[in-house]
């Protein structure tokens, strides 16, 4: 389902006297894919690791993304890559991102994605990061419209989930590049395009231009999902309102911070409590270890205590604490110590965890599918 075509807005009042109008618990579809509500978890390197994308479920986003996987990396059986492809029951529906430029290679990713358990494969045309731009792959391809067509083509013929395509505005400052190219790769089998309106050479200062987003909208007869500075329940209907797309993309501001997905979903702006701070970092803690393993996760972990105990829930002194310890166990002891009423809330949300027997596991997969014997 395609939200209708946008309509010029020229005052913030009439903005704002549409914007009430939308829904954001409302139910759309990619393809095939029933997504319940209208708010998508985007994916972010460093950050979307299954726990954080569970977290965003259980907070209200409809559909969750992982983090950008390397093509390369699955076509090479590289260990760490494969670990991204850990799927678990309460994360549905969800989208795994791969990125690549080879169309070939980029297929086969896709196939392994597929026999993942991901619902929908989702193709990287916007990062901006110059050791992914640099091979090709990622904003770059924005600017070789015949190989970014040749790859979504190939992914779309490997699999038989709904295949979708992040991208930017274009490689350079006023770039109109999405308003050519998307509708080229939903000619080429997406089926759905999500558009960041910044250009790769902004990477993530000034203002995404949404205009571009409602151009976008008017072009395909896709959803789009509109990506960029949606913070606020307001932004997030302003957003909907002004452009027609389907559904928004939230990043930065849920970082840390998974009441924000509760409010634009809800409306429920009430601020967490301290306990309530410190069960979703003990929680996130213990499942990020489960993950990754303590050494990993100790250094993963260290950007998230800032994200989730500033914003005035705690002292700034509390989390430089916590950076300091050496074990992720150190650091749920001091919570804990902190926040005491915050056990009964971790017991709770744990006991509501599905078994980790249920996740599809890389050994499960059909040898074929990563070359094995």
């Amino acid at each position: 389902m395609v939200a209708g075509r946008p309509s010029a807005v020229n005052s913030s009042t009439a903005t704002i006297l549409r914007s009430v109008q939308v829904n954001l618990r409302e139910t759309w579809w990619i393809r095939d894919v029933e997504i319940p509500t209208r708010v998508v978890l985007a994916p972010m390197a460093g950050v979307s690791v299954q726990a954080f994308r569970r977290q965003g479920r259980r907070f209200g986003a409809g559909l969750v993304c992982s983090e950008m996987v390397s093509c390369a990396g699955i076509e090479h059986r590289n260990e760490r890559t494969l670990g991204y492809l850990r799927v678990a029951r309460d994360e549905h529906p969800l989208a795994i991102q791969i990125f690549g430029s080879e169309p070939r290679v980029m297929a086969d990713a896709a196939r392994m994605v597929e026999a993942a358990g991901a619902d929908l494969v989702d193709i990287n045309f916007g990062c901006p990061v110059r050791k992914v731009t640099k091979t090709g792959a990622g904003a770059t391809l924005l600017d070789d419209p015949a190989r970014a067509q040749a790859v979504v083509e190939a992914v779309a013929s490997a699999v038989s989930v709904p295949v979708s395509v992040k991208m930017r505005r274009g490689l350079e400052n006023g770039s109109r590049a999405c308003l050519t190219v998307g509708p080229q790769l939903v000619e080429a089998g997406a089926a759905t395009l999500t558009l960041h309106p910044r250009s790769a050479r902004q990477m993530y200062t000034g203002e995404a231009d949404h205009s571009l987003t409602a151009e976008l909208v008017s072009l395909v007869d896709v959803p789009v999902i509109a990506s960029g500075d949606v913070i606020s329940r307001a932004k997030a209907q302003a957003v909907l309102a002004t452009t027609g797309a389907a559904a928004v993309m939230v990043g930065r501001g849920a970082q840390g911070n998974p009441w924000a997905l509760r409010e634009m979903v809800d409306g429920d702006a009430a601020a967490p409590t301290r306990e309530e701070v410190a069960a979703e970092l003990i929680l996130f803690i213990r499942e990020t270890v489960r993950e990754l393993g303590e050494r990993r996760a100790s250094g993963f972990l260290k950007k998230f205590y800032g994200w989730y105990l500033g914003r005035g829930r705690f002292p700034r002194p509390f989390k430089q604490e916590l950076v300091q310890l050496e074990t992720t166990e150190e650091v749920v002891t001091r919570l804990l110590a902190a926040a005491p009423g915050s056990a009964e809330i971790v017991e709770r949300l744990e006991a509501e965890l599905p078994d980790p027997a249920d996740e599809i596991l890389l050994d499960q997969m059909p040898i074929s599918i990563y070359g094995g014997g």
